[in-house]
């Protein structure tokens, strides 16, 4: 009776033993992928000792609206001696500054007074007209180019002599820089651009008593420059 007993509590152990090792397989199987997911998630997460990268290092820094670079101002230009004798006006004939719109043997011509005005050459190399009597005051051939955008314009169409002009008045924070003048006749239309630092008025105001004697001629009757 006792073998019996025994032989019944045996089994009922190793039943107990083999079920337990069997739940904890199960457990082990069950919670493994578990693990191996957060391990994964763990490593795609950025650790909190990952370097870190500044605005400075990716970004490239662009000027405020309104800012402009700082200048270096050029010399004023140098004018030739006045002649002893000179006559009441001179001539000065160039190249029309729009040559789609004007016919390819003509030129400009505009007469100032020489004891006003120099012909001489502007500071990039271009035939000009410098006033003698206001610093900076300089009458130059004008072409077509973009502007900033915090330069505002301002048109006006005015007849001055024979020609109506087109008037641009380019201002930064509401200082005029210079002024261009657009014009022809039926041979030619070209621009001219008035620079000035100080005077703006009394230098606008005798380039166009200039701008009045626009008119066209041909290349072979142009007057040779000094």
């Amino acid at each position: 009776m006792r073998k019996i007993i025994f032989i019944l509590s045996l089994f009922l152990v190793t039943a107990c033993a083999a079920q337990s090792t069997s739940m904890r397989r199960e457990e082990i199987e069950t919670t493994a992928p578990a693990q191996g997911l957060a391990a994964q998630e763990v490593l795609a997460s950025p650790s909190v000792e990952s370097p870190t990268f500044t605005a400075a290092s990716t970004s490239t820094q662009i000027p405020a609206v309104g800012a402009t670079p700082t200048e270096t101002p050029l010399p004023p230009l140098e004018l030739p001696t006045p002649l002893a004798n000179p006559p009441s006006l001179m001539a000065w004939d160039g190249t029309p500054t729009y040559l789609g719109d004007s016919k390819p043997d003509y030129l400009f011509r505009v007469r100032y007074d020489p004891e006003t005005w120099a012909l001489t050459t502007d500071s990039y190399g271009y035939p000009a007209i410098g006033h003698r009597g206001i610093e900076f005051c300089v009458i130059a051939p004008a072409f077509g180019r973009g502007l900033p955008a915090n330069i505002n314009v301002e048109h006006d169409l005015r007849t001055l002599g024979a020609i109506e002009f087109e008037i641009n008045t380019a201002y930064l924070s509401g200082v005029r820089q210079f002024v261009t003048y657009l014009g022809g006749d039926t041979n030619i239309y070209t621009g001219f651009e008035v620079t000035f630092t100080e005077n703006a008025d009394l230098c606008l105001q005798e380039a166009e008593v200039v701008f009045a004697t626009l008119t066209s001629v041909k290349v072979s009757q142009a007057t040779p420059v000094p």
